[in-house]
């Protein structure tokens, strides 16, 4: 490689040092249209190790066999088309290409499953069809029931910091939510290092931008009708997914914010008696070591820290006299909360750093 192509390259934050080495792979995402989609297709662009071969949708969609960039203007200096994907083509995309990004809806992603794993593609799903591994509180969060129960067990949960052991010997990695992978960044530290006084639940306040809702228009999510206000209050899909993964309960609570992109979450914890503030420290700073997508602030985070990044930032304070820690925690949903953790997950499976292509 000629000494200035290689610099470029080592700057660029793609290779951790000069002797790693890296194969480029083929990669299909499918559901593409969408916001999550659109912003995978754009990080798996850049990525100096994958070749984006297919970009996709369902044969019912509107967006079929239109031009990318029709839809999402960002991505004009971007020539892909959206090809139609039926049940032939999905027989053949698990074994033309190594790695298949959904972007899709929960049902579709259930539905088409079998089909995908039958093939030697890895596959990175970014919807909720796989991440619960209890079917009864999967069928009362999600409306449907999971007929996939061996395809369920053998799923990865692809919160990256904390099962990347896991993560990269695995042939389906479901994706976490943006809401849990924010709330679980801020309280898996004090979770593992049972601090938390689990008598009492950590109460979780988050607020999302509208991409969060997806594309589709609804009188719900159009910023005419948005105002801050919370939803979902004690019945949120998320909250099952957040406790399953912390091993407690939590009060969850989502909020719609009038903005695009982005989520801020504000956990309360409880913690046992006589918990110092270098035990609470320590936790996190031990916890993320290794992490370079993870930030540990020296005061709260806002939005704009986070949007278009693949970070999640967290900042808390303790008070010993109470108990009570308050820890906050940012991220872009599209991002952190999808799409970029989607690529760290694919990187762990190549055994590269977590960071590559992302940190540009």
């Amino acid at each position: 490689m000629p000494v200035m192509a290689l610099i470029t390259r080592v700057k660029s934050g793609f290779f951790s040092d000069l002797t790693h080495s890296y194969t480029m792979n083929q990669v299909a995402i499918i559901g593409a249209s969408g916001y999550t989609g659109a912003q995978l297709v754009q990080l798996v662009d850049q990525h100096p190790s994958l070749t984006l071969s297919h970009v996709c949708v369902s044969a019912s969609s509107a967006d079929a066999n239109k031009p990318l960039s029709a839809i999402h203007g960002q991505l004009a200096h971007l020539d892909y088309q959206l090809s139609p994907v039926d049940d032939e083509m999905l027989d053949t995309l698990c074994n033309d290409v190594s790695m298949i990004f959904l972007a899709t809806p929960h049902e579709v992603s259930h539905d088409w499953m079998p089909r995908l794993m039958a093939g030697t593609a890895r596959v990175f799903d970014l919807s909720g069809a796989f991440r619960l591994k209890d079917e009864a509180i999967f069928s009362r969060f999600y409306g449907f029931e999971h007929r996939h129960a061996t395809l369920l067990s053998n799923a990865v949960y692809g919160l990256a910091e904390w099962y990347a052991e896991d993560i990269s010997n695995a042939s389906l990695v479901a994706v976490p939510g943006c809401y849990p992978t924010a709330s679980l960044s801020a309280l898996k530290p004090l979770i593992n290092n049972t601090l938390v006084d689990t008598q009492h639940y950590p109460v979780i306040n988050a607020v999302s931008g509208v991409t969060g809702a997806g594309r589709k228009a609804s009188l719900t999510n159009s910023f005419c009708e948005v105002s801050l206000s919370a939803y979902g209050i004690l019945s949120h899909r998320h909250t099952p997914e957040i406790s399953a993964y912390l091993g407690t309960p939590v009060i969850f609570t989502p909020h719609l914010g009038n903005f695009k992109r982005g989520i801020l979450a504000t956990v309360t914890v409880k913690l046992n008696a006589g918990v110092s503030h270098d035990e609470v420290n320590d936790a996190f700073y031990q916890a993320y070591a290794d992490s370079p997508l993870v930030r540990l602030r020296q005061h709260s985070p806002k939005l704009d820290d986070v949007v278009k990044t693949p970070f999640v930032d967290l900042y808390w304070q303790y008070d010993p006299a109470s108990g009570y820690v308050v820890v906050t925690a940012a991220i872009d949903n599209l991002m952190k909360g999808a799409a970029s953790q989607a690529i760290q997950c694919a990187n762990l499976t190549c055994g590269w750093p977590q960071q590559t292509g992302l940190l540009l």
